[in-house]
C-alpha cells in the first residue's frame, strides 16, 4: 500500500477512492458477497434526508394523481378486455413486503389465470404458461402495474424504488443471502434502479443481483437519480424491454 503518495495526494485535495467504491461507482451496484457491515456504517451515503423524504413523497402523490386521470379511459379498455378474456377479477390484490418488512396489499390487473398458484408460491417464468392473452400484452407494456399508482396514493409504495417481493420469498432469501432485509430500509417502487439494468428475477441467483443494485439506489437515492429512472423507465416501457 503506497500510503505516503495516498496521503500527499489526499493532502494535496486529491480525491482517493478505495477498491469497493471504485467498483461500486463503475458498475452501479455493491457486491455484497464479501462486505463488512461496517463497509455500510462508515460510507458516505444512506443520507434519507427528511426535507429529500417530504419532496419525494410530494412528486409521488402529484405523479400518481396525474397518472391515474390520463391513463383512466386505458384501464376502461384493459378491464374490459381481461373481463372477456378470461375468467376472475380485473384487479389482483396480493401481499407484499414494504418499508420496515410492513406488508401491504399490491394491486395490479389481473394478467394470470385465477388458478395460476393453486400448488403454492412461484416465480414467474420467461413464456410462463399461466398468463391469459391479454396478460402477455399488458406485462409486456407494463400496463398491468398502473393500479399500484393508488398504493403509492396511499403511502404503500413510491414511483421509484426496490421492487416489492413477496413475504414468502423474502423470509427464505433473508436467510440465504446476506444484508436482503435492508433493502427494506425505503418504500418499494412501481420501478426502481434494479429494474432498469437487471432482467426479471426468477431465482435465488437473481435477488443476489438485484439486491446489489437495490442497495446502491437506496446509498445514492435523489432527486436527480430517481429522475434519471423513471426516463430510463419511459424507454422500457416504449420499447418493452425487461418484462415478464
Amino acid at each position: 500500500m503506497p500510503l505516503e503518495q495516498l496521503l500527499s495526494c489526499r493532502l494535496k485535495g486529491i480525491r482517493v477512492d478505495d477498491a469497493l467504491e471504485f467498483t461500486e461507482n463503475l458498475s452501479g451496484k455493491i457486491s455484497v458477497e464479501n462486505l463488512y457491515p461496517s463497509s455500510l456504517i462508515f460510507s458516505n451515503g444512506f443520507k434519507g434526508a427528511a426535507l429529500f423524504k417530504k419532496i419525494k413523497r410530494g412528486i409521488d402523490i402529484i405523479f400518481s394523481i396525474i397518472g391515474l386521470v390520463i391513463f383512466s379511459p386505458l384501464c376502461v379498455l384493459i378491464a374490459a378486455a381481461i373481463k372477456i378474456d378470461s375468467r376472475g377479477p380485473i384487479l389482483y390484490r396480493q401481499e407484499r413486503v414494504g418499508e420496515d418488512g410492513k406488508t401491504f396489499g399490491l394491486l395490479k390487473f389481473r394478467s394470470m389465470r385465477t388458478d395460476a398458484e393453486k400448488d403454492g408460491p412461484v416465480w414467474a417464468m420467461e413464456n410462463d404458461q399461466r398468463i391469459t392473452r391479454v396478460g402477455k400484452i399488458i406485462r409486456k407494456l407494463r400496463f398491468d402495474e398502473i393500479p399500484q399508482m393508488i398504493n403509492v396514493i396511499k403511502g404503500e409504495m413510491s414511483f421509484v424504488g426496490p421492487r416489492p417481493e413477496r413475504p414468502f420469498f423474502v423470509e427464505k432469501l433473508k436467510k440465504e443471502i446476506p444484508f436482503y432485509s435492508h433493502r427494506h430500509a425505503v418504500k418499494p417502487g412501481i420501478t426502481g434502479w434494479a429494474q432498469l439494468y437487471y432482467p426479471y428475477g426468477a431465482s435465488k441467483e437473481d435477488a443476489l443481483e438485484k439486491l446489489k443494485y437495490d442497495l446502491y439506489y437506496i446509498k445514492n437515492m435523489s432527486l436527480f437519480l430517481d429522475l434519471t429512472i423513471i426516463l430510463e423507465t419511459i424507454k422500457v416501457v416504449l420499447f418493452g424491454r425487461g418484462s415478464r
